[in-house]
Parts: C-alpha cells; sequence; structure tokens
C-alpha cells in the first residue's frame, strides 16, 4: 500500500496553492519594505527563462521567499514533470 501511495499521490487542490501563495504575500509584507524590490523582476525572468524550454502554467510554479537567520532565501519550485517541452509542442503541431 506505501507504494501505490508513493507513485500516485494526490495533487495539490487549487485552495491549498491559494492559501500558500498568501502565507508568502502575508510573510513578505510583515517583512516590510526589507526586501529587495527586484525579486518581482527576477521572478518573472526566471519563469521566462524555464518557460523557453517547457511549457509550464502558473499552478506549476511555487515561490517563496523567506529568511534563515541574516540570509535573505528565494526558493522556486517548477513542476516539470508532465510539462510539454517546445519541441515536442512544435512537432505535435507540424
Amino acid at each position: 500500500m506505501r507504494l501505490f501511495n508513493l507513485l500516485f499521490q494526490p495533487r495539490p487542490s487549487s485552495a491549498s496553492i491559494a492559501k500558500e501563495r498568501l502565507k508568502i504575500v502575508l510573510a513578505h509584507e510583515r517583512a516590510g519594505s526589507h526586501a529587495p524590490d527586484f525579486l518581482p523582476r527576477l521572478q518573472k525572468e526566471l519563469i521566462d527563462v524555464v518557460g523557453r524550454y517547457v511549457e509550464i502554467r502558473d499552478d506549476m510554479i511555487r515561490v517563496s521567499l523567506g529568511k534563515a537567520g541574516e540570509t535573505s532565501l528565494l526558493e522556486i519550485n517548477i513542476e516539470i514533470e508532465g510539462a510539454k517541452t517546445k519541441a515536442q509542442l512544435a512537432s505535435a503541431v507540424a
């Protein structure tokens, strides 16, 4: 049964994803103006770069901003399993 659970884990619901995003926004607001102003632009550019190689949707991306002591952490998780590469999409159209 464990193997079955490992192989077929349920996908997170849109509500849980929205809740996680709200937590990130609240944490960012609580941090105040200490966060660098280039982070939204950096996030968008990183997503654009990955998007050049694989087709991704917004629900496949999780971004979190945090601190570990005095160090700021930016964590970006992009689900690419099951995503179609740009080459696969081009060959499907042709």
